[in-house]
């Protein structure tokens, strides 16, 4: 063990594995935390992670589907396909002001890399969304529709953009919530603006062309985009996967920026 413990500390690579290798056990571990305690003393378990977009998707077929008369068909699947990675981003929006801020005991008495609490609750939103898929695969074929081979591919690349797009803006909200603490309200509202201007109700072709522009500078818009065409044409556009990675790269890059700027201090004001 001694002399394991000497070349690890005279190899920076070896280092640097076990560095990565105890981080990963870490958001392992608090992931894992984060699923018992949103099932503690739950019944319906499984059920509770997509009743909520089901819910939704309802109203909105009522609404707009069936009220409005939005011209689309298949607006339920069309609805379904777009609801379900949203509240991924929602519910992982909506939380992360307090992320830090309910993590206070844990933050003032252990040192620790404080993002992986980010990584673990947008990772365990990002496990009830991929728990949801198989749901919108029953729809599909309740619809005479059936999965494509395309989503062995797309499902990943989609994934992963999405978990970048999701910990930059969480990341940012949980680190600036500590300083400014009206940012718990505001992002409620950021959120609720955001799904506006996302094209989940309707589809972008709909909005007027002088304003499409300003749709697709909504990071999340090309995400959404991405995930409907995969999931209900079985395609996706090498175009839109770049869009979103670019986006991803933006919030990532904005998420780390000011996490590393705010982070030393996160001990003092928490």
């Amino acid at each position: 063990m001694q002399v394991s413990s000497i070349s690890v500390a005279h190899d920076p690579k070896a280092a640097q594995e076990v560095y990565w290798e105890h981080l990963w056990d870490l958001v392992v571990i608090l992931t894992q935390k984060e699923m018992k305690a949103r099932y503690k003393n739950s019944a319906l378990g499984y059920v509770w992670s997509v009743a909520n977009p089901l819910l939704f998707a309802v109203i909105y077929y009522i609404v707009f589907g069936q009220i409005m008369k939005v011209p689309i068909e298949n607006y339920a699947l069309f609805l379904m396909a777009g609801l379900m990675p949203w509240h991924w981003l929602a519910n992982s929006l909506s939380a992360a002001p307090n992320i830090f801020l309910a993590n206070a005991t844990l933050i003032k008495k252990v040192r620790f890399p404080r993002h992986v609490l980010v990584v673990s609750y947008v990772l365990n939103e990002g496990i009830h969304f991929v728990l949801s898929i198989p749901v919108i695969m029953g729809f599909l074929l309740l619809n005479g529709m059936s999965p494509s081979w395309n989503w062995l591919a797309g499902i990943p690349l989609l994934l992963v953009a999405e978990f970048l797009i999701v910990y930059g803006i969480a990341v940012t909200l949980a680190s600036l919530n500590l300083f400014f603490r009206d940012l718990e309200r505001l992002s409620a509202l950021l959120v609720t603006v955001l799904f506006f201007l996302t094209p989940i109700t309707y589809a972008s072709a709909m909005a007027p062309a002088q304003y499409r522009s300003l749709l697709y500078a909504n990071p999340v818009a090309p995400l959404i985009e991405s995930w409907r065409e995969l999931f209900l044409h079985g395609q996706f556009s090498w175009f839109w996967i770049g869009a979103c990675y670019l986006s991803a790269l933006g919030t990532l890059l904005v998420g780390s920026v000011v996490y590393w700027r705010m982070s030393p201090k996160f001990a003092e004001v928490i």
